[in-house]
């Protein structure tokens, strides 16, 4: 169930967003709280890195695991811009991240039910809420390329 507190975190995720539109980075943004707060922020630096890792999600995910001393997310909620591409999904399930909240669908490579759904597999199975505040950060997206062509 999405609630104001979603609501309020994507918000966050939105912020990081713009950062890496501004960068001219594909604006992606990602947050991952525990226990109400942030513990660790990031957006997209593929093209400035030169590095294809450097997803919102997987940086996000590195983030959190230092500040947390461990590599399992237990108790923390991963809010993200555009639904995580296969990539980023595994990090997630790999990472025990307990709850995925994601804006926009992403029809070309979206993991968690758009093009393909990695809980349909025997794997860890965050709980997954998508849509959350879709309409802007679609139109992020929609702008950041409409300035590309």
């Amino acid at each position: 169930m999405i609630t104001e507190r979603d609501e309020f975190f994507m918000r966050r995720a939105l912020d990081e967003a713009k950062n890496a539109f501004y960068e001219d980075e594909v604006p992606v943004g990602a947050v991952i709280v525990r226990n109400g707060e942030i513990i660790a922020s990031a957006h997209n630096t593929r093209e400035s890195d030169k590095n294809a890792l450097n997803h919102a999600e997987i940086k996000a995910i590195d983030e959190a695991c230092k500040a947390l001393g461990g590599w399992r997310l237990v108790g923390c909620t991963l809010y993200v811009t555009l639904e995580p591409c296969p990539m980023c999904a595994g990090a997630i399930i790999n990472s025990r991240v307990e709850r995925v909240v994601y804006g926009a669908h992403d029809k070309k490579a979206g993991s968690f039910g758009t093009m393909l759904d990695l809980t349909d597999y025997p794997l860890y199975k965050p709980e997954v809420e998508g849509g959350v505040l879709s309409d802007e950060c679609s139109a992020l997206l929609s702008d950041f390329f409409k300035a590309k062509r």
